[in-house]
């Protein structure tokens, strides 16, 4: 049997065996890696491990330590409240300022997963305060990030354009970032509607917890509460501004403010989410041992050669939504551009049709909890049973991948061939 057969198997059995057993797939992933990775392709420890994903490690540990740290003193509380009066209290609509938000840092180019990082954390609490489906507030910020991540100037949005420029074929930079733009939105407004946005229950004139509680305004902070706004501002400028590491920033501030107030913050490392890191280091583990057992790029290569463009135009956009909800949505676009050039060349196909499909059905399942932004989401979930939370973003993932692509297909390739 092929390296490639056995790693595709390898990874049905971790599906099967999580499903059934309370076993963490990151653990069974992390096993994966060894057998499959020194089993079938030799690999050596080093190179097994090449694969861990030291930067997502640190970002999921910082910021979700840090706004552990803002939880116990206080300061999630009075970014809820500022948030609700900034909304008049519409509760409703506090997912699409998110949206809105998300959108406009990754168009003027913030990296996705930075701005999901600075706003799920919030985002989420939010939606625990209030009574918010934290579900459809998570997606929504994953989906507004996507919405701007298109643009000229953001990071995707330079990456594909380049790629594209670098062939014989042209892509307009604008309807590149509104198809994106606009199909997100779409996306967004359907997780809205089916997740109980409007529900009765939901939408309501928010006020304090305690009935006799005065209302909590930014002159009434306490000094910890000051320190730590200034150090959530400075995450914010030094992740956008001067590009540093969020991970390595969230960890500096969340470590001077519990230094400054060691009695309440001894146990703020609680809040780090250890499965999820757990979960998801070994599943992209495992799929750099899919990449270097070539799995990846013969699943790819095997959807262009198999002609009539049309339909090989929809098989690759459920490729790359499929595999791009375990791996890297950066690393397939760089790998899945240039093989679709040759089948826009051959065809009627309109490239930016085409291309934008694939970008879209290559990020939007980044809501899967086994890539950044749905990590992020799920380690942020506030009072919520860890377990069931993860199945309903497998679930909603799910949907995705199985819809999205045709979506994507029917609305910008098919037109463009008749």
């Amino acid at each position: 049997m092929s390296a490639e057969m056995i790693s595709i198997g390898a990874l049905g059995v971790m599906f099967v065996v999580a499903t059934v057993l309370p076993i963490n797939i990151g653990i069974l992933a992390f096993i994966g890696a060894f057998v499959v990775g020194t089993a079938s392709l030799g690999l050596s420890e080093d190179e097994i491990f090449e694969g861990f994903p030291v930067s997502l490690f640190v970002t999921i540990v910082g910021v979700t330590y840090l706004f552990s740290v803002a939880q116990r003193n206080g300061t999630i509380d009075v970014l809820v409240r500022a948030g609700i009066k900034l909304v008049r209290g519409k509760a409703a609509l506090i997912p699409w300022v998110l949206f809105v938000v998300a959108a406009v840092l990754t168009a003027f180019g913030t990296f996705t997963p930075a701005a999901v990082a600075l706003l799920a954390p919030v985002g989420m609490n939010f939606a625990y305060r209030f009574g918010i489906s934290q579900l459809m507030v998570g997606m929504l910020v994953i989906s507004g990030a996507h919405a701007g991540a298109f643009s000229p100037i953001a990071v995707s949005g330079a990456l594909v354009l380049g790629m594209v420029d670098e062939t014989p074929l042209h892509v307009a930079p604008h309807l590149l970032f509104l198809a994106s733009f606009g199909f997100n939105f779409l996306l967004s407004l359907i997780t809205f509607f089916l997740l109980g946005g409007f529900a009765k229950r939901r939408v309501q004139e928010v006020a304090p917890d305690e009935p006799d509680e005065p209302e909590l305004s930014f002159g009434e902070l306490t000094w910890r509460q000051g320190v730590t706004l200034v150090a959530l501002a400075g995450l914010v400028v030094g992740a956008l501004v001067f590009h540093l590491e969020i991970g390595f920033l969230a960890l500096l501030a969340a470590t001077v403010l519990t230094l400054v107030d060691i009695k309440n913050q001894s146990k703020a490392v609680e809040g780090i989410s250890w499965s999820t890191i757990l979960l998801v280091a070994g599943m992209v583990t495992y799929v750099e041992i899919l990449e270097k057992a070539g799995t990846i790029e013969a699943v790819s290569h095997g959807a262009a050669g198999m002609g009539a463009p049309l339909f090989v135009a929809l098989l690759l956009c459920f490729v790359v939504a499929i595999v791009s909800a375990f791996a890297s949505s950066t690393a397939i676009l760089t790998a899945i551009i240039p093989i679709a050039v040759p089948l826009l060349l051959a065809s009627h196909i309109s490239a930016v049709g085409l291309v934008a499909a694939l970008a879209i059905s290559t990020t939007i399942v980044d809501t899967s909890p086994f890539s950044t932004n749905g990590a992020l989401v799920l380690s942020n979930a506030r009072g919520v049973d860890r377990d069931r939370f993860y199945r309903q973003i497998i679930g909603y993932t799910a949907g995705i991948v199985g819809a999205g692509p045709i979506l994507a297909w029917g609305f910008l390739v098919l037109p463009s061939s008749m």
